[in-house]
Parts: C-alpha cells; structure tokens; sequence
C-alpha cells in the first residue's frame, strides 16, 4: 500500500511570517540585498509571491528590514552573558557567539555594515545603530561602569568599530586567523585600548586597576 501522504497543516499568521523572515534571513546571509527578489524569497520559503506580498504589503523593503531586526534581535543576544566570574572570560565568550552569527551570514553581513545598499534607509541604518549601542550598554555594564565619562565611551565605542572592521577583513581573508585566535586578539586590543585611555582618564585608570587588574 502506498504510504498516506502527511496531513497538510495551515499555519498561524506568526508561524507564516516567521517562515517567511527566516527564508529571506537565509538568503541575504548568502547574498547582497538588491540581489535578492521577492520571488527569490517566495521559492526559498516553498509560498507563492502574493502570499509573501500578503504578509508584507511594502513590498522587498519592508521585508528587508523585519529580516534586519530579526537579525539585530538575534545580535542582541550574542552579547547576553552572565555577570558570573571575571569580565574578560565573559567578553571573550560573548565574541564567541558574535564571530558564530558573522561567520552564518557572510555576505549578508558584510552589506549590512558596509551600507551602500539600494534599501538602506535611515531606519536599517537605525537598526544597525541600535546593535552597536546595545553592545556597548553591555560592555559598560560588565565592567561595573554604570555612567562612563565621555573618553571610556568613546573608547568603547571605537573598539566596537574595530571588531566589526575584523569581522569584514576576517570574511574577506576566508574567515583567517581561526575564529578563537581572532577572538583573543580582538579581546587583548580592548584591554590595550582601555590601558591606553587609562593613562588619560581617571575613571578608566581606576577601571584597568580595579575591575581588570587580575586579568592584565
């Protein structure tokens, strides 16, 4: 007997959409987004494209950035680390997952943070501005800072740039050094970084002496 064929099963409207954001998810790690079309999201997710259109009636912009901020959620949580033990350890496990995320969407995220995208708009370019943000809230939080002056902020801030200028090099050099051995130079530049700054800032001096002092 020929084996029944399984019972097709409708899906709720979030498990539609999040079918549909995580198709085009998968096609924009692969690929820029001008070279991706609605139709290529429609294969991808096994819909047709007015049942895509239906679900983002502004069209490939609209989907583009729920994709975007799906990703940024996801972003978000790379930085979601315990406040157990000291906090380079939790730095370094953080990057960990960071580097895991950059490595899964390749080109997709090298056109995310190189801009120059046909639907880049000042709100994609909000979203990507939040992650940033985010990480470095992060940052000031596992080192015990809850209001930084101005230089640790900026300090902060540059590093992070830093890391995601690494990332785009690591992608362009075939993903060498190994993802651990990038991780650990990414994490003794943000304790030079912050010697640095220390030698200029008191605040960031009594960082490096208390928070940091074990550990460098």
């Amino acid at each position: 007997m020929t084996p029944a064929a399984p019972a097709y099963r409708r899906l709720s409207v979030e498990e539609r959409r999040s079918q549909l954001l995580e198709a085009a998810l998968s096609l924009f790690a692969h690929r820029v987004p001008e070279d991706v079309s609605l139709d290529d999201v429609a294969e991808a997710a096994g819909v047709s494209r007015p049942l895509v259109y239906r679900y983002f009636p502004g069209g490939k912009q609209q989907l583009y950035e729920a994709a975007l901020r799906s990703a940024a959620e996801e972003l978000h949580h790379c930085f979601d680390e315990p406040h157990d033990g000291p906090p380079l350890p939790r730095l370094a496990r953080a990057l960990d997952r960071y580097l895991t995320f950059v490595g899964r969407h390749d080109a997709g995220f090298s056109a995310l943070l190189q801009g120059g995208s046909v639907v880049e708009t000042s709100r994609t370019t909000a979203i990507v501005d939040g992650v940033r943000r985010a990480a470095a809230e992060h940052i000031y939080s596992h080192l015990g800072v809850p209001d930084p002056g101005p230089r640790l902020r900026m300090t902060v801030r540059m590093w992070i740039t830093a890391v995601e200028a690494a990332s785009l090099i690591w992608l362009d050099e075939d993903k060498q050094p190994p993802a651990d051995e990038l991780r650990d130079w990414l994490v003794d530049q943000f304790v030079a970084v912050l010697m640095v700054t220390a030698a200029r800032d008191a605040q960031t001096a009594e960082l490096v002496r208390g928070a940091l002092a074990a550990e460098t």
